[in-house]
C-alpha cells in the first residue's frame, strides 16, 4: 500500500484563513499531464468528490486527491510557503525524478 500525502498544519492553517471549510471548498491536489518536463501539478479550491482521498485538520479544513493522481502523490507533503516572491501552496514530492528550469513541471 502507497503512504498518501501528508499536508502540514501551515497549510491547514492558511485554508481557515481563507475560509474554504466555511465556503464547503477544500484545497484539491492533482497531478495532470503537460509542462515540459511531462507532469504539473493543478492546486485549486473545489468541492469534494465521490472518489477522492479526503485529509481532514482537526478544525474541519481538507485537502483533497483525486485517485487518479494518488499514485503520483504518494508519500509527498503538502505546505504553504510565504517567501519574498509571494505565497503559495507548495509539494514536496519524493517520487519526482527531475523538474524544469522554471519549477513548474516535473518528470517520474
Amino acid at each position: 500500500m502507497q503512504m498518501p500525502p501528508k499536508v502540514t498544519q501551515r497549510a491547514y492553517e492558511r485554508l481557515a484563513e481563507i475560509g474554504a471549510g466555511e465556503q464547503g471548498q477544500a484545497l484539491r491536489v492533482a497531478v495532470e499531464g503537460g509542462g515540459c518536463s511531462g507532469f504539473q501539478y493543478d492546486i485549486k479550491l473545489d468541492a469534494p468528490t465521490g472518489d477522492d482521498l479526503v485529509l481532514e485538520s482537526g478544525d474541519g479544513q481538507k485537502v483533497i486527491v483525486d485517485s487518479v493522481s494518488l499514485p503520483f502523490l504518494a508519500g509527498a507533503t503538502i505546505d504553504f510557503t510565504e517567501e519574498l516572491i509571494g505565497a503559495r501552496f507548495t509539494i514536496d514530492n519524493p517520487n519526482v525524478t527531475s523538474a524544469c528550469g522554471c519549477g513548474t513541471s516535473f518528470s517520474m
